[in-house]
């Protein structure tokens, strides 16, 4: 039997996945190696939560590229004896060019480096585990499967920013990111809710990091993040949207260079920012200290702000869907959501849970929905069917 592996490089974490190669993509068993550059820590379970393999590292003793080749080298061991066919890679940019899922060569590889200053913390880190694999494994074919590539679809309006446009035509506009996500869920909404996959539906994809989507037919029309990932909502440790001008106060008052900077809006802020305690959402719920509170609240405000500006851009709204971490978990948070929301339609009045359920009315106008999201098994679908088309070179351009 055969079967395709995933692999989603994070900043410091690489978390994989193994499907069944065929139609239905049966999990066979996932994990991760999580806390690379402090204490790594591998841990594998099958697809019903047993735990097979953990493993532990000191550290410094092991990187991205050796996590790469580790994941490659265990998977081999638990496949007891299935053939893998491929791999699809998340990789977080794919720029203006590539918009669609395409094999991996060294042209493509070499394209995606130049794209690395537009995703500085994410796209080393995705192309570190293609190129481990690419040297432990030079036969197996690989795919790259694009955070950036939903979002084409979107107007060319939605995409500007108010630059002169030889900075637009440099790579200057507004990306969008979390793409695989809003991808499946849309592919979702096509199966359990028809007449909201073909409405106008806004997608809250709420974790560590966190945006927001319209959806027009299952298209995206536009998205809360932009140039990079640290635009739009406040996030676990990303600030969000804020003013340039208090950056320029930083540089000028602080003595803040770009780095400085850089650190501040990506790590030090956002619900860690606000609150001086976590990034977490489960410590700051447990939290007494009103500083939690008052992250919590910004954090729901900044998303009903945002669904609002959304709604605008669909002209209406007839379904809000939430997803991520957050989003499928904090039954308050929800709820806190839509009475914010209220003006637009929204109203929950469902069961509360994490499972996949409706939370509107049946009659409702605006439809309301948690729908765990699973960008890995996105991925597999994309590479099973890129491996089987006859043009598998295809650029996607």
């Amino acid at each position: 039997m055969s079967c395709i592996a995933v692999i989603n490089a994070g900043s410091s974490s690489i978390k994989f996945a193994l499907y069944e190669e065929g139609s239905d993509g049966d999990l066979l068993f996932k994990g991760q190696v999580e806390k690379l550059g402090t204490a790594p820590r591998l841990k594998i379970v099958s697809s019903a939560g047993k735990s097979l393999v953990e493993r532990e590292w000191a550290a410094g003793e092991i990187d991205h590229h050796g996590a790469a080749i580790t994941i490659l080298l265990t998977a081999r061991d638990l496949l007891a004896g299935r053939h893998v066919i491929g791999i699809g890679h998340r990789v977080v940019h794919g720029g203006t060019h590539f918009q669609a899922p395409v094999r991996i060569d060294q042209a493509v590889v070499g394209e995606l480096t130049q794209l690395s200053p537009l995703a500085p913390l994410h796209q080393p880190h995705n192309l570190a585990a293609i190129n481990a694999i690419m040297e432990a494994a030079p036969d197996m074919p690989q795919v790259a499967c694009f955070d950036t590539a939903f979002h084409r679809s979107q107007p060319e309006l939605a995409q500007l920013y108010a630059l002169p446009l030889d900075l637009t035509e440099e790579g200057i506009r507004r990306y969008g990111f979390h793409g695989l996500s809003y991808e499946y869920i849309a592919g979702r909404l096509r199966e359990i809710s028809p007449r909201l996959a073909r409405g106008r539906t806004i997608v809250a994809h709420l974790g560590n990091g966190a945006s927001m989507c319209a959806l027009s037919e299952g298209r995206s029309q536009a998205t809360t993040m932009g140039f990079t990932a640290v635009e739009g909502l406040m996030m676990g440790t990303r600030c969000g949207s804020i003013d340039p001008g208090v950056l320029i106060y930083l540089m000028d008052q602080h003595g803040m260079n770009a780095r400085a900077l850089e650190d501040l809006v990506y790590k030090k802020s956002g619900l860690l920012g606000v609150s001086g305690i976590s990034s977490d959402m489960r410590e700051l719920k447990a939290s007494s200290d009103p500083r939690a509170a008052l992250a919590i609240d910004l954090f729901a405000y900044r998303i009903a702000r945002e669904a609002g500006s959304l709604a605008a851009a669909l002209g209406g709204l007839d379904g809000l869907v939430f997803t991520g971490g957050i989003g499928e978990n904090d039954d308050e948070l929800r709820h806190q959501v839509a009475e914010r929301c209220a003006w637009l339609g929204v109203e929950i009045v469902g069961s509360e849970g994490s499972s996949e359920r409706k939370l509107s009315a049946p009659d409702a106008a605006v439809e309301v929905w948690v729908i765990p999201t699973d960008e890995e098994r996105m991925i597999a679908h994309h590479t099973r069917e890129v491996l089987s088309a006859s043009n598998g070179g295809d650029r996607g351009r």
